[in-house]
């Protein structure tokens, strides 16, 4: 989950960055970071970190050093945000697979349109292809244990995908082979660098969020998970259909595909991750019903360092998280999170 704790201007993690995950991997299974941008162009987070330069290397050699030590395994989300990325951000002009703006809502209701991306050439998508292998052979440098392409939640890979945002013509739009096309080659310059059983994708198929859809979500996602069988692809990590993305022009995801882990299980052969809104609870029936193999949790990690001995010893989860601190700079919000205390603990 991205926390903008980084400089804006720079993107090199920190101190706080280093706290932050070290804490968390203690006990956890492994680490997945925040979305971490591939150039200044794709970063549609202002004080989101980057894997761009040496100084970006050196901060995250930082973090997975600190990880390390711990015990814990920690693997880089690896990114470019495409549409979302605007100018206004970057001062660049973003990319996208089609010239078609994201659109949202006023306070009144009324429907915006945010900036008209620029419609990527091939010479475009070569250049950001590249840019995804060097960002990995970075990641490496820095010491990760894996990458993870992010491949959801309205960002580039996620645009060329769905139809909602991918109108080309050409062999990267228009049948599902063709849209799942750019993702296919982005993850294969990922594994020419950390081999495919170290690399995996994050999937939203049916998520509203930046004003994504896509007309067939089981088929054409269904396509791409047999195509990363091929590969030997180690993971993929679905997000669940939300119920708190706000209003959308599209209907509902959850109308598309109620349970999203469950409808793909059968199509991957490789660990299959489950994330959204998840309890320890659902977490376990989850995976007790066959539906994943393992489940990611995000909020619950903001508010509880710990969350993994928690969910062990069956001790009080804190639930009380502050949004007003989730992307804003510095400590608060971020590493003041107490670990659990059985002296100040109000209840199990």
């Amino acid at each position: 989950m991205t926390r903008c704790r980084a400089d804006p201007k720079t993107g090199i993690p920190n101190d706080l960055h280093v706290k932050y995950y070290s804490e968390r991997a203690a006990n956890a299974g492994f680490v997945l970071t925040e979305c971490t941008a591939i150039s200044n162009q794709g970063n549609s987070f202002p004080g989101a970190t980057g894997i761009w330069n040496r100084e970006q290397v050196d901060g995250w050699k930082k973090v997975c050093d600190a990880v390390h030590e711990k015990g814990g395994k920690i693997i880089l989300q690896i990114w470019h945000g495409g549409r979302a990325a605007t100018t206004d951000k970057t001062g660049e002009t973003p990319l996208a697979p089609s010239p078609i703006a994201m659109r949202g809502f006023d306070k009144e209701g009324n429907t915006t349109e945010d900036q008209v991306p620029t419609e990527m050439t091939i010479e475009d998508i070569k250049k950001v292809k590249e840019e995804f292998r060097q960002g990995a052979l970075r990641a490496k440098e820095a010491g990760f244990d894996g990458i993870q392409l992010h491949g959801a939640n309205g960002y580039l890979v996620d645009q060329f995908i769905r139809d909602g945002t991918n109108k080309r013509t050409d062999e990267y739009g228009g049948s599902i082979e063709n849209r799942a096309r750019f993702c296919l080659e982005v993850m294969d310059e990922l594994i020419s660098v950390f081999g495919a059983d170290r690399c995996g994708i994050k999937f939203s198929p049916v998520g509203r969020y930046q004003d994504m859809y896509d007309s067939t979500p089981l088929e054409t996602f269904s396509y791409i998970l047999k195509k990363f069988d091929e590969k030997g692809v180690a993971f993929v990590e679905f997000t669940e259909a939300s119920s708190y993305e706000g209003k959308s022009h599209y209907a509902p995801g959850k109308d598309q595909i109620a349970e999203v882990a469950k409808s793909f299980r059968g199509a991957f052969k490789g660990t299959l991750i489950t994330n959204q809104g998840h309890t320890p609870e659902t977490a376990l029936d989850f995976i007790n019903k066959g539906y994943a193999d393992l489940v990611t949790f995000a909020k619950l990690y903001i508010s509880n360092p710990d969350l993994a001995l928690r969910i062990k010893n069956g001790w009080e989860i804190n639930t009380k998280q502050d949004f007003t601190t989730f992307f804003t700079p510095g400590e608060k919000g971020y590493t003041d999170y107490p670990h659990y205390n059985p002296e100040t603990a109000t209840g199990k």
